[in-house]
Protein backbone atom coordinates (compact mmCIF):
# COMPACT_ATOMS: atom_id res chain seq x y z
CA UNK A 1 0.00 0.00 0.00
CA UNK A 2 2.90 2.39 0.68
CA UNK A 3 3.84 2.44 -3.01
CA UNK A 4 0.22 2.94 -4.04
CA UNK A 5 -0.22 5.85 -1.67
CA UNK A 6 3.00 7.54 -2.79
CA UNK A 7 1.89 7.07 -6.40
CA UNK A 8 -1.49 8.68 -5.70
CA UNK A 9 0.04 11.50 -3.64
CA UNK A 10 1.90 12.49 -6.83
CA UNK A 11 -1.52 13.20 -8.39
CA UNK A 12 -1.42 10.11 -10.55
CA UNK A 13 -4.43 7.91 -11.27
CA UNK A 14 -5.01 4.17 -11.19
CA UNK A 15 -5.93 2.07 -14.19
CA UNK A 16 -9.15 0.08 -14.04
CA UNK A 17 -7.24 -3.11 -13.22
CA UNK A 18 -5.10 -1.41 -10.57
CA UNK A 19 -8.19 0.02 -8.88
CA UNK A 20 -9.83 -3.39 -8.94
CA UNK A 21 -6.78 -5.01 -7.37
CA UNK A 22 -6.46 -2.44 -4.59
CA UNK A 23 -10.09 -2.80 -3.56
CA UNK A 24 -9.80 -6.59 -3.72
CA UNK A 25 -6.78 -6.42 -1.41
CA UNK A 26 -8.66 -4.14 1.00
CA UNK A 27 -11.50 -6.64 1.10
CA UNK A 28 -9.06 -9.47 1.80
CA UNK A 29 -7.72 -7.61 4.84
CA UNK A 30 -4.26 -7.02 3.44
CA UNK A 31 -4.12 -3.41 4.66
CA UNK A 32 -4.62 -1.89 8.10
CA UNK A 33 -7.21 0.74 8.98
CA UNK A 34 -4.77 3.63 8.75
CA UNK A 35 -3.77 2.59 5.24
CA UNK A 36 -7.39 2.17 4.20
CA UNK A 37 -8.29 5.60 5.61
CA UNK A 38 -5.35 7.18 3.77
CA UNK A 39 -6.41 5.53 0.52
CA UNK A 40 -10.04 6.65 0.93
CA UNK A 41 -8.88 10.19 1.74
CA UNK A 42 -7.18 10.55 -1.64
CA UNK A 43 -10.63 10.64 -3.24
CA UNK A 44 -11.84 13.26 -0.80
CA UNK A 45 -9.23 15.61 -2.23
CA UNK A 46 -9.57 14.88 -5.94
CA UNK A 47 -12.17 13.54 -8.32
CA UNK A 48 -12.40 9.86 -9.07
CA UNK A 49 -11.92 8.82 -12.71
CA UNK A 50 -14.20 6.61 -14.76
CA UNK A 51 -11.49 3.94 -14.85
CA UNK A 52 -11.03 3.96 -11.08
CA UNK A 53 -14.76 3.87 -10.34
CA UNK A 54 -15.23 1.04 -12.84
CA UNK A 55 -12.41 -0.94 -11.26
CA UNK A 56 -13.79 -0.49 -7.75
CA UNK A 57 -17.25 -1.54 -8.97
CA UNK A 58 -15.89 -4.66 -10.70
CA UNK A 59 -14.02 -5.68 -7.55
CA UNK A 60 -17.14 -5.46 -5.39
CA UNK A 61 -19.28 -7.31 -7.92
CA UNK A 62 -16.67 -10.10 -8.13
CA UNK A 63 -16.60 -10.36 -4.34
CA UNK A 64 -20.33 -10.13 -3.68
CA UNK A 65 -22.78 -12.95 -3.04
CA UNK A 66 -25.09 -12.71 -6.06
CA UNK A 67 -28.82 -13.30 -5.91
CA UNK A 68 -30.70 -14.54 -8.97
CA UNK A 69 -33.90 -12.57 -9.51
CA UNK A 70 -33.72 -12.84 -13.28
CA UNK A 71 -37.25 -14.27 -13.43
CA UNK A 72 -38.47 -10.80 -12.49
CA UNK A 73 -38.02 -7.51 -14.30
CA UNK A 74 -36.51 -5.71 -11.31
CA UNK A 75 -35.52 -2.12 -10.68
CA UNK A 76 -33.29 -0.65 -7.99
CA UNK A 77 -34.13 2.73 -6.49
CA UNK A 78 -31.03 3.89 -4.70
CA UNK A 79 -29.20 7.12 -3.99
CA UNK A 80 -25.54 7.61 -3.30
CA UNK A 81 -26.16 9.54 -0.10
CA UNK A 82 -23.35 11.85 0.87
CA UNK A 83 -25.20 15.05 0.05
CA UNK A 84 -25.14 16.13 3.73
CA UNK A 85 -28.77 17.24 3.52
CA UNK A 86 -30.28 14.88 6.14
CA UNK A 87 -33.53 14.46 4.24
CA UNK A 88 -36.27 12.00 5.10
CA UNK A 89 -35.85 8.54 3.55
CA UNK A 90 -37.06 9.41 0.09
CA UNK A 91 -35.64 6.46 -1.85
CA UNK A 92 -37.07 3.96 0.65
CA UNK A 93 -40.53 5.53 0.38
CA UNK A 94 -40.12 5.60 -3.40
CA UNK A 95 -39.48 1.85 -3.33
CA UNK A 96 -42.98 1.08 -2.08
CA UNK A 97 -44.74 3.62 -4.27
CA UNK A 98 -43.04 2.08 -7.30
CA UNK A 99 -43.99 -1.42 -6.17
CA UNK A 100 -47.58 -0.27 -5.64
CA UNK A 101 -47.58 0.92 -9.24
CA UNK A 102 -46.78 -2.57 -10.48
CA UNK A 103 -42.99 -2.65 -10.67
CA UNK A 104 -40.77 -5.27 -9.04
CA UNK A 105 -38.16 -3.66 -6.82
CA UNK A 106 -34.89 -5.18 -5.62
CA UNK A 107 -33.88 -2.38 -3.26
CA UNK A 108 -30.20 -2.20 -2.33
CA UNK A 109 -29.42 -0.37 0.90
CA UNK A 110 -27.30 -0.01 3.99
CA UNK A 111 -27.11 1.61 7.40
CA UNK A 112 -26.43 5.34 7.56
CA UNK A 113 -22.78 6.40 7.47
CA UNK A 114 -22.83 10.19 7.17
CA UNK A 115 -26.52 10.83 7.96
CA UNK A 116 -28.93 10.03 10.80
CA UNK A 117 -30.83 7.17 9.21
CA UNK A 118 -30.24 4.98 6.16
CA UNK A 119 -32.65 2.68 4.39
CA UNK A 120 -31.45 -0.34 6.39
CA UNK A 121 -32.05 1.52 9.65
CA UNK A 122 -35.64 2.20 8.59
CA UNK A 123 -36.35 -1.33 7.36
CA UNK A 124 -34.89 -2.93 10.48
CA UNK A 125 -36.85 -0.55 12.72
CA UNK A 126 -40.20 -1.48 11.13
CA UNK A 127 -39.60 -5.22 11.40
CA UNK A 128 -37.91 -6.34 8.20
CA UNK A 129 -35.50 -9.25 8.66
CA UNK A 130 -32.36 -8.93 6.56
CA UNK A 131 -31.45 -12.07 4.63
CA UNK A 132 -29.50 -13.24 1.62
CA UNK A 133 -31.68 -16.34 1.30
CA UNK A 134 -32.78 -16.37 -2.33
CA UNK A 135 -36.04 -18.22 -1.70
CA UNK A 136 -37.11 -15.62 0.87
CA UNK A 137 -36.25 -12.74 -1.44
CA UNK A 138 -38.05 -14.28 -4.39
CA UNK A 139 -41.16 -14.87 -2.30
CA UNK A 140 -41.13 -11.22 -1.20
CA UNK A 141 -40.81 -10.03 -4.79
CA UNK A 142 -43.71 -12.24 -5.85
CA UNK A 143 -46.09 -11.36 -3.02
CA UNK A 144 -45.13 -7.81 -2.06
CA UNK A 145 -43.40 -6.53 -5.18
CA UNK A 146 -40.32 -5.66 -3.10
CA UNK A 147 -37.32 -7.33 -1.55
CA UNK A 148 -34.60 -5.55 0.37
CA UNK A 149 -30.92 -6.35 -0.16
CA UNK A 150 -28.96 -5.28 2.93
CA UNK A 151 -25.53 -4.57 1.50
CA UNK A 152 -23.33 -6.12 4.26
CA UNK A 153 -24.99 -9.52 3.80
CA UNK A 154 -24.08 -9.58 0.13
CA UNK A 155 -20.62 -8.08 0.40
CA UNK A 156 -19.16 -9.46 3.64
CA UNK A 157 -15.67 -8.72 2.34
CA UNK A 158 -16.36 -5.04 3.02
CA UNK A 159 -16.32 -5.62 6.78
CA UNK A 160 -12.77 -4.27 6.78
CA UNK A 161 -14.00 -0.95 5.39
CA UNK A 162 -17.14 -0.42 7.49
CA UNK A 163 -15.41 0.72 10.70
CA UNK A 164 -13.16 3.10 8.78
CA UNK A 165 -16.15 4.67 7.04
CA UNK A 166 -17.95 5.07 10.36
CA UNK A 167 -14.93 6.69 11.97
CA UNK A 168 -14.43 9.09 9.08
CA UNK A 169 -18.14 9.98 9.09
CA UNK A 170 -18.03 11.70 5.70
CA UNK A 171 -18.99 10.70 2.19
CA UNK A 172 -16.38 8.58 0.42
CA UNK A 173 -16.13 6.83 -2.92
CA UNK A 174 -18.04 3.96 -1.32
CA UNK A 175 -21.11 6.20 -1.48
CA UNK A 176 -20.56 6.34 -5.23
CA UNK A 177 -20.44 2.56 -5.41
CA UNK A 178 -23.67 1.72 -3.57
CA UNK A 179 -26.06 2.06 -6.53
CA UNK A 180 -23.56 0.32 -8.84
CA UNK A 181 -23.18 -2.97 -6.97
CA UNK A 182 -26.69 -4.33 -6.43
CA UNK A 183 -26.15 -8.12 -6.11
CA UNK A 184 -29.29 -8.81 -8.16
CA UNK A 185 -27.90 -6.84 -11.14
CA UNK A 186 -31.27 -5.28 -12.06
CA UNK A 187 -31.69 -4.16 -15.64
CA UNK A 188 -33.55 -1.01 -14.63
CA UNK A 189 -32.49 1.65 -12.18
CA UNK A 190 -33.14 5.08 -10.80
CA UNK A 191 -30.03 6.47 -9.15
CA UNK A 192 -29.77 9.74 -7.28
CA UNK A 193 -26.30 11.29 -7.17
CA UNK A 194 -24.81 14.19 -5.22
CA UNK A 195 -22.97 15.95 -8.06
CA UNK A 196 -23.22 16.61 -11.79
CA UNK A 197 -19.75 15.13 -12.25
CA UNK A 198 -20.89 11.83 -10.73
CA UNK A 199 -24.07 11.93 -12.84
CA UNK A 200 -21.89 11.97 -15.93
CA UNK A 201 -19.81 9.00 -14.72
CA UNK A 202 -22.96 7.03 -13.94
CA UNK A 203 -24.34 7.78 -17.38
CA UNK A 204 -21.25 6.35 -19.05
CA UNK A 205 -21.37 3.22 -16.90
CA UNK A 206 -25.11 2.59 -17.27
CA UNK A 207 -24.91 3.03 -21.04
CA UNK A 208 -22.26 0.30 -21.15
CA UNK A 209 -24.43 -1.99 -19.02
CA UNK A 210 -27.43 -1.53 -21.33
CA UNK A 211 -29.72 -0.53 -18.48
CA UNK A 212 -32.93 1.45 -18.67
CA UNK A 213 -32.12 4.20 -16.22
CA UNK A 214 -32.88 7.61 -14.83
CA UNK A 215 -30.09 9.47 -13.05
CA UNK A 216 -31.19 12.44 -10.96
CA UNK A 217 -29.39 15.32 -9.28
CA UNK A 218 -31.00 18.44 -7.88
CA UNK A 219 -28.85 21.39 -8.84
CA UNK A 220 -28.78 22.71 -5.27
CA UNK A 221 -26.97 19.56 -4.17
CA UNK A 222 -29.52 16.86 -3.35
CA UNK A 223 -29.10 13.27 -4.53
CA UNK A 224 -32.84 13.11 -5.27
CA UNK A 225 -35.61 15.27 -6.67
CA UNK A 226 -35.92 17.80 -3.87
CA UNK A 227 -38.45 20.16 -5.51
CA UNK A 228 -36.44 22.98 -3.95
CA UNK A 229 -35.31 24.08 -7.40
CA UNK A 230 -34.20 22.66 -10.71
CA UNK A 231 -33.22 19.03 -11.16
CA UNK A 232 -31.03 17.46 -13.84
CA UNK A 233 -32.17 14.10 -15.17
CA UNK A 234 -30.27 11.82 -17.52
CA UNK A 235 -31.80 8.81 -19.28
CA UNK A 236 -30.55 6.58 -22.05
CA UNK A 237 -32.05 8.92 -24.63
CA UNK A 238 -32.01 12.41 -23.17
CA UNK A 239 -30.74 14.93 -20.67
CA UNK A 240 -32.93 17.71 -19.37
CA UNK A 241 -33.43 20.19 -16.57
CA UNK A 242 -36.79 19.97 -14.82
CA UNK A 243 -38.31 22.39 -12.35
CA UNK A 244 -41.18 21.49 -10.00
CA UNK A 245 -43.78 22.99 -12.34
CA UNK A 246 -42.60 20.66 -15.13
CA UNK A 247 -43.66 17.78 -12.88
CA UNK A 248 -46.97 19.41 -12.04
CA UNK A 249 -45.84 19.93 -8.44
CA UNK A 250 -45.15 22.86 -6.15
CA UNK A 251 -41.74 24.14 -5.11
CA UNK A 252 -40.62 23.09 -1.62
CA UNK A 253 -38.42 24.71 0.99
CA UNK A 254 -35.27 22.90 2.19
CA UNK A 255 -36.61 22.66 5.75
CA UNK A 256 -39.57 20.64 4.48
CA UNK A 257 -37.25 17.74 3.60
CA UNK A 258 -35.96 17.27 7.15
CA UNK A 259 -35.59 13.63 8.10
CA UNK A 260 -35.83 13.59 11.88
CA UNK A 261 -33.08 13.44 14.47
CA UNK A 262 -33.44 9.74 15.35
CA UNK A 263 -34.27 6.51 13.56
CA UNK A 264 -37.64 6.45 15.33
CA UNK A 265 -38.49 9.94 14.07
CA UNK A 266 -37.36 9.02 10.56
CA UNK A 267 -39.50 5.87 10.66
CA UNK A 268 -42.53 7.90 11.74
CA UNK A 269 -42.13 10.18 8.72
CA UNK A 270 -41.69 7.14 6.48
CA UNK A 271 -44.94 5.56 7.73
CA UNK A 272 -46.91 8.80 7.60
CA UNK A 273 -45.95 9.45 3.99
CA UNK A 274 -46.94 5.94 2.92
CA UNK A 275 -50.20 6.28 4.86
CA UNK A 276 -50.78 9.43 2.79
CA UNK A 277 -50.80 11.52 5.96
CA UNK A 278 -47.45 13.23 5.46
CA UNK A 279 -47.07 16.94 4.84
CA UNK A 280 -47.92 18.31 1.36
CA UNK A 281 -44.20 18.73 0.67
CA UNK A 282 -43.37 15.16 1.72
CA UNK A 283 -46.24 13.88 -0.41
CA UNK A 284 -45.09 15.78 -3.51
CA UNK A 285 -41.41 14.91 -3.10
CA UNK A 286 -42.28 11.21 -2.78
CA UNK A 287 -44.44 11.38 -5.91
CA UNK A 288 -41.75 13.22 -7.88
CA UNK A 289 -39.07 10.65 -7.12
CA UNK A 290 -41.36 7.66 -7.59
CA UNK A 291 -42.59 9.11 -10.87
CA UNK A 292 -39.07 9.32 -12.26
CA UNK A 293 -38.36 5.80 -11.01
CA UNK A 294 -41.41 4.63 -12.95
CA UNK A 295 -39.99 6.41 -15.99
CA UNK A 296 -36.93 4.15 -15.66
CA UNK A 297 -39.18 1.09 -15.30
CA UNK A 298 -41.54 2.04 -18.11
CA UNK A 299 -39.28 3.95 -20.54
CA UNK A 300 -42.05 4.11 -23.14
CA UNK A 301 -44.23 6.26 -20.89
CA UNK A 302 -43.85 10.01 -20.62
CA UNK A 303 -43.04 11.74 -17.35
CA UNK A 304 -46.57 13.08 -16.65
CA UNK A 305 -47.98 9.56 -17.02
CA UNK A 306 -45.37 8.25 -14.59
CA UNK A 307 -46.08 11.03 -12.07
CA UNK A 308 -49.79 10.14 -12.29
CA UNK A 309 -48.94 6.48 -11.71
CA UNK A 310 -46.93 7.34 -8.62
CA UNK A 311 -49.72 9.54 -7.27
CA UNK A 312 -52.31 6.81 -7.79
CA UNK A 313 -50.12 4.22 -6.04
CA UNK A 314 -49.64 6.43 -2.99
CA UNK A 315 -53.12 7.92 -2.69
CA UNK A 316 -54.99 4.66 -3.35
CA UNK A 317 -53.09 2.82 -0.61
CA UNK A 318 -51.33 0.42 -2.98
CA UNK A 319 -47.91 1.60 -1.79
CA UNK A 320 -48.88 1.07 1.84
CA UNK A 321 -50.28 -2.36 1.02
CA UNK A 322 -46.92 -3.34 -0.50
CA UNK A 323 -45.17 -2.32 2.73
CA UNK A 324 -47.66 -4.14 4.96
CA UNK A 325 -47.44 -7.30 2.86
CA UNK A 326 -43.65 -7.27 3.05
CA UNK A 327 -43.64 -6.89 6.83
CA UNK A 328 -46.26 -9.66 7.17
CA UNK A 329 -43.92 -11.96 5.26
CA UNK A 330 -41.21 -11.21 7.81
CA UNK A 331 -43.18 -12.16 10.92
Amino acid sequence: MKNILNYLYEHKILTKEEAKQVLTNIAKGLYNHSQIASFISVYLMRSITLQELSGFRDALLDLCIPVNLSDYDTIDVCGTGGDAKDTFNISTITTFIVAGAGAKVAKHGNYAVSSTCGSSNIMEHIGYKFSNDEDKLRREIELAGVCFLHAPLFNPAMKNVAPVRRELGVKTFFNMLGPLVNPASPKKQMAGVYSLELARLYSYMFQQLEKDFVIIHSLDGYDEVSLTGECKIITRDLEQILNPADLGLKKCLPGELAGGKTVAEAADIFIHVLENTGTPAQHDIAIANAGLALKAYFPGKNIPECIDGARESLESGKALHSLKRLIELNK
